[in-house]
């Protein structure tokens, strides 16, 4: 099983985000992410044996409740830079709650054993991969006369588990961001 945890950003900003996809896709022979898939991922778990999502499970319930987190989406980028992209991206902004609780769950995760992470965290949501050299002339020049790049906030209120398979996400397990008391 591939597992990775996640905040699913709100309908209104996925609608946003979807009509901007709409209008770029055409442009570049990118692999393009379905509005749907659009979330803030916070572990990359990977593979995983399927008797052992319990485990996970115990570890995630674990994690300390930030409180609910402001994420506002805002900006686009591509990874590693403008010279070499790879991923074309939305820029996530929130406070240091978000990082809190993916450091937390990297933490709480490693205990059973996955891997930790080699990268530093860097919130965002991937909009398209470029896995073949393209063309990008024309994007580019589309991208630079998009009058705003700000695509509202919302407060997450639940982190999820999900399962990644053929394209296809799958929540397995809500974990609620409040104290439990």
């Amino acid at each position: 099983m591939r597992l990775f945890t996640a905040i699913d950003i709100s309908p209104r900003i996925r609608d946003r985000l979807g009509a901007l996809l709409d209008r770029i896709r055409p442009l570049a022979k990118l692999s393009w992410t379905p509005p749907e898939n659009l979330h803030v991922t916070t572990k990359f778990i990977g593979e995983w044996p399927e008797a052992r999502v319990a485990e996970v499970h115990r570890a995630l319930a674990a994690v300390p409740r930030p409180g609910p987190i402001e994420i506002a989406v805002r900006s686009l980028g591509w990874f590693p830079n403008d010279r070499n992209p790879r991923v074309f991206f939305a820029g996530v902004e929130a406070g240091p709650e978000l990082h809190t609780l993916a450091h937390d769950t990297g933490e709480y995760v490693s205990a059973i054993g996955v891997p930790a992470d080699d990268r530093e965290f860097h919130p965002h949501l991937t909009l398209a991969r470029r896995r073949n050299p393209v063309a990008l002339d024309i994007l580019r020049k589309q991208l630079a006369e998009i009058d705003s790049n700000d695509f509202g906030s919302f407060h997450a209120e639940s982190f999820f588990l999900y399962l990644s398979k053929a394209g296809k996400y799958t929540k397995l397990h809500e974990f609620p961001l409040l104290p439990t008391l």
